[in-house]
């Protein structure tokens, strides 16, 4: 089902409009489709970003809320892409939204698959955006670092919530007999992603005053994550009950 529509309604100009947009498009989209479910952790993770800046929880707010909206940009952008064709779509994404209907895989590996697209490949040219506009540089904006580090404790917090969510009927099921480290190493996989894009970032910010291989270097990226998520989105066979695991 298509959401551009919803996505060109409004501009993207701030937390609350991510948020809103992100919330037309859960209700839009059926529990068949993979791609909600990575909506709806990033929308749940977004809504506590948004409590955080509000709160003033963050040593620099402005930076935090612009990379929240920056972020949030780019995965519309990557839909957009998507519905005039998967192949329109950066390379990350493209594994997501050719599976989204795909049977036997479960609600949690599409959202992680999500979550390695758009940390992966979109966080670190979306953190130079952000230096790009409010000034400074991410080798050496430890405040900004920490505030950035201090999400991970977000996103733990997230996934303990949507847990029920993501787990309900035969997937349930599939998860117990699969036992229950599944999603539990995946959310930590994601704590080391965001150390990881951070530190792409700094390569990013480096190589500015050489497009070229910028360029290559954030092709070559886009193409890794994008294999990463193939990974993540194989079906999983449940394992006979008794049997080795």
């Amino acid at each position: 089902m298509q959401v551009s529509d919803i996505i060109s309604a409004r501009s993207v100009d701030s937390i609350d409009a991510a948020v809103a947009i992100m919330t037309a498009i859960d209700g839009r989209l059926a529990d068949d489709d993979g791609l909600k479910w990575f909506n709806r952790l990033y929308l749940r993770v977004t809504e506590s970003v948004r409590a955080a800046v509000q709160e003033s929880a963050f040593r620099d707010p402005a930076f935090m809320a612009l990379l929240d909206v920056v972020f949030a940009r780019q995965y519309f952008e990557a839909i957009v892409a998507a519905e005039r064709g998967t192949a329109a779509a950066p390379s990350a994404w493209r594994p997501l939204l050719e599976a989204r209907h795909a049977p036997g895989i479960t609600r949690i590996r599409f959202a992680i698959a999500g979550m390695n697209a758009h940390i992966n490949r979109d966080l670190p040219d979306g953190i130079v955006q952000c230096f790009a506009s409010l000034g400074g540089d991410p080798l050496t904006a430890s405040a900004r670092e920490q505030d950035f580090d201090g999400i991970n404790d977000l996103l733990e917090r997230v996934e303990q919530q949507v847990k029920g969510e993501f787990s309900v009927g035969a997937i349930a099921t599939l998860d117990r007999l699969g036992g229950e480290a599944d999603d539990a190493v995946a959310m930590w996989k994601i704590r080391k992603a965001r150390a990881t894009a951070w530190t792409n970032a700094k390569v990013l910010w480096t190589l500015r005053r050489l497009p070229r291989l910028r360029d290559e270097f954030f092709g070559h990226l886009d193409s890794l994550v994008g294999l990463g998520s193939r990974t993540l989105l194989l079906p999983r066979i449940a394992p006979v009950p008794g049997g080795p695991r």
